[in-house]
């Protein structure tokens, strides 16, 4: 990339429709305009445009143009948004048109965002964000990219680096001023502030994975019994016959994911393999997957067989924690009422109880993913980053020398940099961007 390509790109999403926005950017943007035969509009302001054909003067469209000069703009370079007829004919005349153009390009994934962080428009946890709102598929996703594209997340990290550098510039004093008797305070202040850093971002990461939860979806399995009504309920709350209902014991064999909305949050619930001593070696594999969700994942739904019930497995009963859901099934089959504390009994196949279900099961999933008033880390990489900054702060403690323990306090300030972008930013701008859109 450098500053003297101007790149293009459909900015909307591909296919039919009522509008389609085309995006320029780049010291070439106001002759591109001239060459489509359109008069640069006043700043951020809608005017109406005929664009032309560059080589024969055909008319390509009807619609609208909106200007934002340099720097005043989302990349820090003039840009233009051609708004135009969302048909695919429409769209691929003036991008061959644009392509045809000197010094005009299309544009990479993510490079106008990229182009923004280059120009100091935004930092990568903001450029992020956005990638994290454009791909939101839940209010608590869209709530927790917003508040981070907001820049919640840069003022946090940069307060930890302006505080870390001041404390690595005293220390430095002190070695290399070892003559000016220096007040022994200096000291002691630097120590504090790197024991207040310690423990903020250790209470920063000590979070649960809530971000990336809210992010990435929660992980919910749903374990019983064969039979029980494990793959009725996952395809009564994905509104789907997403799995196979039979009478079959052992019918689910294998995992069966499906990914909702649940709450506002974006969970992924998974039907599994009935729980018993397995009949042949396929089962007995779908029974080990089955065990090994329900440890990784983020909420149980342990379901038993109401026309069995109050007898169950032993060993489906120790899977029961306090990230479990207990359900009994088929409550319309009961022999006698029962009642057990924390227990939601259901019928799936005539729908009593599962108002209740629904609800107590919305509620486990606010609080597994809520991250309150805190805010959340969302991605490995940040969660990699202050690791590093939390280890090398952790060393300088010990260091047996003052010039080894200000060099673990540059590391660690190196690690802070590097999650919004401050140093050390090549080797990571390409993972950052390369799950971007076209046209963002």
């Amino acid at each position: 990339m450098t500053g003297e390509e101007t790149i293009f790109a459909l900015a909307s999403a591909a296919g039919r429709a009522g509008i389609a926005v085309i995006r320029l950017s780049g010291g070439r943007t106001r002759q591109a305009l001239k060459a489509l035969n359109c008069p640069v509009p006043p700043p951020r302001k809608a005017a109406r445009a005929r664009f032309m054909d560059p080589k024969t003067s055909a008319l390509l469209d009807d619609g609208l143009l909106l200007w934002f000069p340099a720097p005043h703009s989302f990349t820090g370079e003039d840009v233009a948004e051609l708004h135009v007829h969302g048909g695919r004919a429409v769209i691929e005349s003036i991008l061959n048109a644009l392509n045809g153009l000197p010094g005009l390009r299309p544009a990479e994934p993510g490079e106008f965002t990229r182009r923004a962080f280059a120009h100091d428009k935004m930092d990568l946890t903001q450029a992020e964000a956005l990638a994290d709102l454009v791909d939101a598929e839940t209010q608590a996703q869209q709530k927790q990219a917003l508040r981070q594209m907001g820049g919640a997340l840069k003022e946090l990290y940069d307060d930890w680096r302006h505080r870390l550098v001041q404390a690595l510039a005293h220390l430095e004093a002190v070695i290399d001023f070892p003559d000016e008797d220096l007040p022994p305070e200096v000291a002691d202040k630097v120590w504090g502030e790197v024991d207040d850093l310690q423990k903020a971002i250790a209470g920063h990461l000590d979070d649960g994975g809530r971000g990336e939860r809210i992010r990435d979806g929660l992980m919910i399995a749903i374990v019983g019994p064969p039979n029980a009504g494990k793959s009725s309920l996952l395809n009564t709350l994905a509104k789907r016959d997403a799995a196979i209902v039979s009478a079959i014991p052992g019918t689910t064999r294998d995992i069966i994911d499906v990914h909702m909305n649940l709450g506002g949050y974006a969970v992924t619930l998974a039907d599994t393999a009935g729980l018993r001593e397995a009949s042949d070696v396929i089962e007995d594999e779908g029974i080990r997957r089955a065990r090994a969700r329900a440890a990784d994942a983020d909420l149980k739904i342990v379901i038993f067989d109401g026309a069995l019930y109050p007898a169950r497995d032993p060993a489906i009963t120790a899977m029961i924690d306090g990230d479990a859901l207990i359900v009994v099934n088929k409550a319309d089959l009961l022999a006698a009422p029962h009642a057990e504390a924390g227990a939601h009994f259901i019928s799936v196949k005539t729908g009593f109880g599962m108002d209740a279900f629904v609800a107590a099961l919305e509620k486990a999933i606010v609080r597994k993913a809520e991250t309150g008033a805190a805010i959340p880390l969302t991605r490995a990489r940040h969660r990699k980053a202050l690791e590093e900054c939390a280890a090398a702060l952790q060393r300088s403690r010990t260091a047996p020398l003052p010039e080894l323990a200000a060099e673990d306090l540059r590391l660690a300030a190196k690690a802070l940099g590097r999650l919004t972008g401050r140093v050390d930013v090549e080797e990571i701008l390409d993972v950052v961007f390369r799950d971007f859109c076209i046209g963002k």
